[in-house]
Parts: structure tokens; sequence; C-alpha cells
């Protein structure tokens, strides 16, 4: 019971956070870690476990959500859909123990991208010079990625958006729609998958949700910079701590 309490206090501050800032994985997949789960395991009832959350928030926003490099929102729907199961499909195809291996580096590259693009990369970089052709290559392999890991897609996405010349409140809401789309692909994919902690996923299901919803109704009156700080600080002790856990 206490293990289920805490998944649910991590839950609605991952659902916050991804509303907020994205990073909302960083807090979720190591909780499940350390709950017993393999890595593996983890990050498939993380993904699945945070979609309600993510299609709550993205619905709350839906009214700002627009296409972006010459493409329609459809086009970017359907590139996010294939993208998403082709990455849970390698997910699946890995050994869980090399993908454990592999977590404390994905957490370690999504902070440092994290961190690069909340406080380094110029405003309004590159933006507007992104054509079709190369907007539909990044959000594929932004899906891929997402479909397989997750850590950070919120801000591949947005650097990916505002690079084709979204406003960032803009951007915002689109990656916040194409995330719940992509791990739409990935959850339909995972679901099928023997051996998912059903009753941590539904805690940590209600958390997100009420999380996304609560961080969507308080993106307008939250410091971003506080959040993402917090983010990036986090990422780093999850990442040491993921390093220390592998040691014999």
């Amino acid at each position: 019971m206490l293990t289920l309490l805490l998944l649910f206090a991590v839950a609605v501050w991952a659902g916050v956070q991804n509303a907020l800032a994205g990073g909302g994985s960083f807090v979720t997949l190591p909780a499940l870690i350390f709950s017993g789960l393999d890595a593996r395991a983890a990050n498939i009832a993380s993904t699945i476990a945070l979609f309600p959350g993510q299609v709550t928030t993205g619905w709350v926003g839906r009214g700002m959500v627009s296409g972006a490099g010459g493409l329609k929102v459809r086009t970017l729907v359907i590139l996010s859909l294939a993208g998403g199961a082709a990455g849970a499909a390698l997910l699946l195809l890995t050994p869980s123990s090399f993908f454990a291996r592999l977590v404390p580096w994905l957490v370690l590259f999504a902070t440092a991208l994290f961190a690069w693009g909340s406080f380094f990369r110029k405003t309004g970089e590159t933006s507007g010079h992104v054509g079709p052709r190369t907007m539909g290559v990044m959000q594929f392999l932004i899906s891929v990625y997402g479909g397989y890991f997750g850590g950070g897609i919120g801000f591949l996405m947005l650097a990916a958006l505002t690079a084709a010349g979204l406003a960032v409140r803009v951007a915002g809401a689109t990656k916040n729609v194409l995330a719940g789309v992509m791990n739409a692909a990935a959850v339909a994919i995972f679901l099928f998958t023997p051996g998912i902690p059903w009753p941590r996923v539904a805690v940590v299901c209600v958390g997100a949700i009420l999380g996304g919803y609560g961080g969507a109704r308080l993106l307008q009156r939250v410091d971003e910079k506080l959040i993402r700080g917090f983010v990036i600080l986090l990422g780093l002790c999850l990442t040491v701590g993921l390093f220390l856990r592998q040691s014999p």
C-alpha cells in the first residue's frame, strides 16, 4: 500500500510536469524500477500509465494546435502514429538486460537535451527554416524515440516545431497532442505484452490524469524556468542513481 501511495504522488507530479515543461517519465520510470520492476517492464508500464494524462493535457489545449513546416496537423498525426509504433516494436525486441544498461544513458541524453533547449538555445534560432520534408523526417524520428523510450520527447518536439516557425505557446499545445498520438500507437502494442503490473499502472494512471489536468490549467501561471530547472536537477540526480544501481 505504501508503494502504491508513493507511486500515486509521483504520478500526480509527473502529470503536472508533463503539462508545464515535459519530462514526466523522468520521475515515473525510476519510481517503477525502484518499486521492483525491471527497466523494460517499468518503461512499458510508465508509457501506458502516463498516456491518459497526456490525452487530458492535449484535450485542454486542443484549440491552439497547428500544423508546422508546411505539413498539416493530419500529416503530423500520421507520422507520429507510425513512428510511435516502430519505436514500441523496437523496445519489445530489445532484451531487458540491454535496456537496463541503456536507461541511464537515455535519461542523461534526454536531460542534456532538455537543458540545452531550456537555457542555451537562442530564441528564434533557425525559426521558420524547416521545410515539409525536414519537418516530416524530424517528427518521425522523434516519434520512434518516443515509442522506444519517451524521455525528453516533449522538448524534442518543441525544438522542431519552433524551428518550423510556430510560436512557443502554439508549439506547446501541438506537441502535447502529438505526444499523446505517438504514445497511443505504443500503448496499443504494449497492451498485448504479458506481465503488465496493472495495479501499479492504474494508480499511476489516475495520478497522471489529475496532474495533467491541473498542470494544463496552471500552465499560464507558473514560471516555466523554475520548473525546467527542477526537471534538469532531477534528471541529473536520477542519472547518477541509475548508474549507481548498475554498479557491482
